[in-house]
């Protein structure tokens, strides 16, 4: 007569638990990600500490919106083709933004931007670019 192996025994509750572990992440990655377009509003500027890029991915903020203190246009930023470690802070991004449109008209790498918020989705008629100063449209 064997006895019953601890996968057997165990094995459904270390499962459940560490699902549970991986849902608490990501609520707790989107809470930072939320706290972080928060801050932006309130203080109208760039919010440190920012999540890192990892976070931003697992909590579904696949886009960054940036503005082009040049030309006043809205950008969004795909963050899972940015080439740079996912522990990387979303704020130390803004010192590689550059636009298109003006580093052409200049002849070199124009880089003036605001990184303004993570998004879920692109921006499109149907999810217009975010207003967070007063000044905006």
């Amino acid at each position: 007569m064997g006895s019953k192996s601890r996968e057997y025994m165990f094995g459904a509750t270390v499962r459940h638990l560490a699902e549970r572990a991986t849902e608490a992440r990501r609520d707790a990655d989107g809470l930072a990600c939320q706290a972080r377009n928060a801050r932006m509003l309130a203080f109208q500027g760039p919010a440190q500490p920012s999540p890192a890029l990892g976070d931003a991915l697992n909590a579904s903020y696949r886009y960054l919106e940036v503005k082009c203190l040049g030309c006043e246009t809205h950008q969004a930023v795909a963050l899972d083709i940015v080439r740079r470690p996912k522990w990387t802070p979303i704020h130390e991004l803004e010192r590689y933004m550059r636009c298109r449109q003006c580093s052409r008209s200049n002849g070199f790498p124009f880089k003036r931007g605001n990184l303004v918020a993570l998004r879920t989705t692109k921006i499109s008629t149907m999810n217009p670019p975010s207003t967070w100063w007063l000044g905006d449209r």
